[in-house]
């Protein structure tokens, strides 16, 4: 018997070993579990944007403004402007305005938002103006849903485009009716948020789920002591606050950072009629069916045919057209569809019927109405 070994078979059988160590720890060890943050599937309600509209005037434009004859407001509303500045324009005054464009301007107040903070606005032509390229914001207030005014916005636009047009030839680049001011507004009024108010918040989740719920309510409560956050139905979770401002800070900076297990989503196919796309998440499966789908075309042509008259005949010579149409219809073979539980299975057994994404939107529906779809169809 050879009592020294040698070192290469003692390192074999080490990685053997542990080869068996790892394998058996597989068995036993759970596949780690993928987790998000509370302030990725959650919001605090009362905390969010609120939408900003204004109407106003574009001025400084390279003769591409609005035609006054068919924009008559804007005439209006630029002698409603003078007038405020002390300028009264005699009644009749013909106004041929070429540099002056009406606009829409819009932008969005963000939560917690205070006085004197710029945020950013979008301004939109509302006439017939060629370009607002070079123009200038008059200064506008941005109105909320309630009438107030909650911003002021003025400044030069920024249009992302150009566009050239002599002798009827026309080249644009992108759209000129529409541009942007970065920072070209300032807040003149805050909202009021909820997160002082009462003795606690309500988190708003972003889809209607109970499971997701239950998470939430759970790791919160393990965090934060039991008792302090409860689920009141699949989407709210009712969390209860410090009393002071500064701690209420904190309690919610440590609550939206804290992870969840991400909870599977509901089966759900979203299909665009429009653009023919199909999207389905990892929750859709797929019952054992058959399929048999065949497309149907339809062509038409015409063949122009002259008819004379007859020799010495007083007729006249006509031209008609002779129409032929015929239908083609592909053989649709009977494609029997296994049963499928992981989104990779549903794609290959889609694929396998060889249809284009129009046909696969009837196909799916198809499929919803037999049971054999296990998802809810979304149509945008």
């Amino acid at each position: 018997m050879n009592l020294h070994t040698d070192p290469l078979d003692r390192l074999l059988r080490a990685a053997l070993v542990l080869a068996a160590v790892l394998a058996s720890a597989a068995l036993w060890w759970p596949a780690p579990v993928e987790a998000a943050r509370i302030k990725e599937v959650a919001a605090v309600q009362g905390v969010r944007m609120n939408q900003l509209v204004g109407y106003g005037l574009v001025v400084g434009l390279d003769g591409t403004g609005d035609q006054t004859t068919s924009a008559p407001f804007a005439t209006q509303s630029l002698l409603a402007l003078l007038q405020q500045m002390g300028v009264t324009v005699p009644p009749g005054t013909n106004m041929q305005l070429k540099n002056l464009a009406t606009v829409m301007v819009t932008a969005q107040l963000p939560a917690f938002a205070q006085p004197g903070q710029a945020i950013d606005v979008n301004v939109s032509s509302l006439a017939n103006a060629k370009s607002l390229r070079g123009g200038t914001l008059i200064a506008t207030p941005l109105k909320g849903a309630d009438g107030q005014i909650y911003a002021l916005a003025q400044g030069n636009l920024i249009v992302g485009g150009a566009g050239a047009s002599a002798a009827g030839s026309k080249v644009q680049i992108n759209h000129l009716s529409a541009g942007r001011i970065p920072e070209g507004a300032t807040v003149e009024r805050a909202v009021a948020t909820p997160m002082n108010q009462g003795d606690s918040i309500q988190l708003d989740l972003n889809s209607n789920d109970f499971a997701t719920a239950r998470e939430v309510v759970r790791v919160i409560n393990n965090r934060m002591g039991s008792g302090t956050a409860d689920a009141l139905d699949g989407r709210a979770v009712r969390v209860r606050m410090p009393a002071s401002p500064d701690s209420r800070v904190a309690f919610m900076a440590e609550i939206e950072n804290l992870e969840i297990r991400q909870i599977a989503p509901a089966a759900r196919v979203v299909i665009n009629a429009r653009t023919g796309s199909v999207v389905m998440n990892q929750s859709v499966t797929l019952a054992a069916c058959a399929v048999a789908h065949g497309s149907l075309s339809v062509t038409i042509s015409t063949t122009p045919q002259v008819s004379q008259p007859a020799p010495l005949g007083r007729g006249q010579t006509v031209v008609t057209e002779k129409a032929d149409i015929a239908i083609t219809q592909q053989a649709g073979s009977l494609v029997q569809l296994p049963a499928g539980a992981k989104l990779a299975d549903v794609v290959k057994a889609l694929n396998s019927l060889g249809a284009t994404p129009q046909d696969l939107l009837a196909i799916l529906q198809a499929m919803k109405s037999a049971g054999a779809l296990m998802a809810e169809l979304e149509v945008i």
